[in-house]
């Protein structure tokens, strides 16, 4: 798939998920990641926050030099999982006094990780929507949230996933961001019944570029989302060929977007993974232009 990149478009806004490095390696790899996707000028960007709570010290200074090395509007993963509310608000003040005004809150995966029992802690938040009310009582923060296309692994149905989403837009939730899914009709009706519940926040889907199937299958399994047969036609004889192999990738990510946009959609969240190469031959295809998006401030 190509595009004319003299089109310059500008239907199609994008944000980025970035995670807190693990190691000095892993930290040199996210700046250059940064610094090559950053031409490409998002509307934001944002850093995760680790299983229960476990990387609060990596995001803040991660989150502290976006704020202060980029131009990047930053937003900060921030969840309410294993802490009292007043350990909330300390972390909460703490990322406050570094710059962040951009909040992505979820109720976030137990110390077991995805799949493992949750517990809410006594004496803090039960989940997301009460965070989301618990942030804006705290502070006129922008709020993110997130959404499942193909329903949260702990939810009952569908319909108490959507109840769910609508209780974290009716606290005061700015957005939603999806987690990644392939399947673009079943998205499509997933949005006609989230409207339908009297959800009116920006749904953004979450893309996910496919770095490696076989790695992603397995996260996909773990988190609810369906990986359908078409990937691995597209995929198939190309395990050996890792030129081709992102080819494809960025192919398949990029026609995803571009028929979402067919269905009225242009806001887009990219998980990156770290990673610029892909991302960025996604978004060549797509006829992007570096440095003609939207421009950003110093924080969202």
């Amino acid at each position: 798939m190509t595009q004319n990149n003299d089109a310059r478009r500008r239907d199609i806004a994008i944000s980025f998920e970035f995670f807190p490095p693990k190691s000095e390696e892993m930290e040199g790899q996210l700046w250059n990641t940064v610094r090559e996707l950053q031409d490409w000028n998002p509307e934001f960007v944002s850093v995760t926050y680790g299983a229960g709570g476990t990387t609060k010290a990596p995001t803040l200074s991660t989150v502290t030099r976006f704020l202060t090395d980029t131009p990047l509007a930053t937003a900060s993963h921030l969840t309410c999982v294993s802490a009292t509310k007043e350990e909330t608000h300390q972390v909460v003040d703490s990322f406050r006094k570094a710059g962040v005004t951009h909040f992505v809150a979820l109720r976030g995966d137990g110390p077991g990780g995805v799949g493992a029992p949750y517990q809410p802690h006594p004496g803090g938040y039960a989940n997301a929507a009460e965070l989301v009310a618990g942030l804006k009582q705290i502070g006129d923060f922008e709020i993110s949230v997130s959404a499942y296309p193909e329903k949260h692994p702990e939810s009952r149905d569908q319909a108490a996933d959507i109840e769910m989403l609508k209780r974290k837009a009716d606290n005061g939730a700015d957005r939603a961001l999806t987690q990644f899914f392939f399947d673009n009709d079943n998205f499509e009706r997933y949005l006609e019944k989230v409207r339908a519940a009297g959800v009116k926040i920006p749904v953004v889907p979450g893309i996910m570029p496919i770095q490696n199937l076989t790695q992603l299958k397995r996260f996909a399994g773990a988190c609810g989302t369906i990986i359908p047969a078409f990937l691995d036609e597209r995929f198939d004889g190309y395990e050996e060929k890792p030129e081709e192999r992102a080819k494809v990738a960025a192919d398949v990510a990029a026609e995803q977007i571009e028929d979402l946009v067919r269905r009225g959609l242009h806001e887009f969240h990219l998980y990156t993974m770290n990673r610029a190469p892909l991302v960025s031959a996604v978004l060549d295809n797509l006829g992007l232009s570096r440095q003609t998006a939207r421009s950003a401030g110093a924080a969202a």
